[in-house]
């Protein structure tokens, strides 16, 4: 599981009613270490191959039943609904409490991550808070010593609905995703709770 998630969950200060909702969670192992923490954790995956994988690779006997347009994959506190995301609806959903967000955005091509984010703010209850990871890389000629700061695409996106709050950064050097270029490249790891804006009282 994500070492990142492992330091930070704890600052939500969550109960064991609450629910977790991981958007494009994949097969992570992340989904298990919410569980043991005694939270109920709701994942959405686009891909049957990768469902069934998590559930093999993990031993563990998953329930299938039809949820709307998904098909619910379940064993014990950890449910994956399989289907396209797009299509989820609130109701599909049930009561969230908290999101954790890893790397989802960066995996989506950039004309699409205005649509998640409206998505997430369709299904979500008012009140759902986040824990976004992101691994970003800095600006050109941004120096390691300059004080870190919100991304301004994350600035974009979010800003409307929510606060976000920059926790934690890690700078590492990595190789270029891009196997034709051998070199390192300087990376950031960051940690951004965003806690949902209050509506104005309309009189």
């Amino acid at each position: 599981m994500n070492p990142l998630l492992v330091k930070f969950w704890p600052n939500f200060r969550l109960t064991v009613e609450d629910r977790v909702f991981v958007p494009l969670c994949g097969k992570s192992l992340d989904l298990l270490w919410l569980a043991k923490q005694g939270h109920k954790v709701i994942g959405v995956e686009l891909s049957p191959l990768a469902v069934r994988a998590f559930f093999r690779e993990n031993k563990l006997q998953p329930t299938r039943r039809k949820v709307g347009k998904f098909t619910l994959w379940e064993h014990g506190r950890i449910g994956i609904l399989c289907g396209d995301f797009f299509k989820l609806t609130a109701a599909d959903l049930g009561d969230i409490s908290v999101v954790f967000d890893r790397a989802s955005l960066t995996a989506l091509p950039d004309d699409i991550r205005g649509a998640y984010i409206a998505q997430l703010r369709r299904i979500l209850p008012a009140g759902c808070r986040m824990l976004l990871l992101t691994t970003e890389e800095p600006d050109e000629g941004e120096t390691q010593g300059q004080p870190f700061a919100v991304a301004d695409e994350i600035a974009s996106l979010y800003t409307s609905a929510f606060d976000i709050e920059l926790s934690h950064v890690e700078s590492f050097f990595e190789p270029d995703p891009d196997p034709a270029i051998s070199q390192t490249i300087r990376v950031e790891h960051k940690v951004y709770f965003l806690t949902p804006k209050c509506e104005p009282i309309l009189t």
